[in-house]
């Protein structure tokens, strides 16, 4: 084999593993898995926030995803996808009728795929906080006694389930989501969602506290 011929073949060898790489495969094929069980009826994709309005939230059915890869942690996704269950007490949007947990269920190869695509969705708004989980006592006191997130989020507490179910769940949402973006969006949750439930506690606590309170949600399990 000459020189040419071999200098051919590995430029398309190496153009083979930069753009067909596992992960930009799987990105595709996500996508394409995404769009043909026509995930965009109920998930928004496309942001940012302040591009969106109070009706286009109310036309979705589930959360938005247009961040999913600061927000979610991947191997919670990938296990999520092949056997989802309800993180909310009530539907999205909802504050009376209680969440069904009809999610369809992927494969895992299919799971995996979307997982990829989900991933690479990422927001230019979002600013990594280095936020590291921590069960600390101040934690606790922000979370239990300063702002009472139990009203909406249900907690397990020993062997016992308190809490509202207006809001997500707090069980295991140290495995599901990212620290950092649990500060991010106790920071400012405008920035993912137009029109939002949750306060905005920049003002009403301080950046110590945020961060604080950020760390001890992260910690729980």
């Amino acid at each position: 084999m000459n020189f040419r011929v071999s200098l051919v073949i590995m430029s398309a060898a190496a153009w083979f593993f930069t753009f067909v790489s596992p992960g930009h495969a799987g990105i595709a094929e996500g996508k394409k898995i995404f769009d043909a069980g026509n995930c965009g009826k109920c998930h928004q994709t496309a942001g940012p926030a302040k591009e969106k309005t109070i009706e286009d939230q109310l036309a979705k059915k589930g959360p938005e995803l247009w961040y999913a890869g600061n927000k979610f942690q991947k191997p919670f996704l990938q296990k999520w996808l092949i056997d989802p269950k309800p993180i909310r007490g009530m539907e999205f949007n909802s504050l009376t009728k209680k969440n069904g947990g009809n999610h369809p269920k992927l494969a895992k190869d299919g799971a995996d795929n979307v997982t990829e695509y989900l991933m690479s969705l990422v927001s230019t708004d979002f600013k990594p906080a280095g936020i590291q989980p921590k069960n600390s006592p101040q934690g606790r006191m922000v979370f239990e006694k300063k702002q009472g997130c139990f009203g909406c989020h249900e907690v397990k507490k020993g062997e016992k389930m308190l809490g509202g179910l207006t809001g997500p769940t707090m069980v295991g949402i140290g495995d599901r989501l990212q620290p950092d973006w649990i500060y991010a969006y106790l920071l400012n949750p405008k920035v993912f969602k137009p029109v939002k439930d949750m306060p905005t506690y920049a003002g009403i606590l301080s950046d110590d506290e945020i961060k604080m309170l950020a760390e001890y949600v992260s910690s729980l399990k």
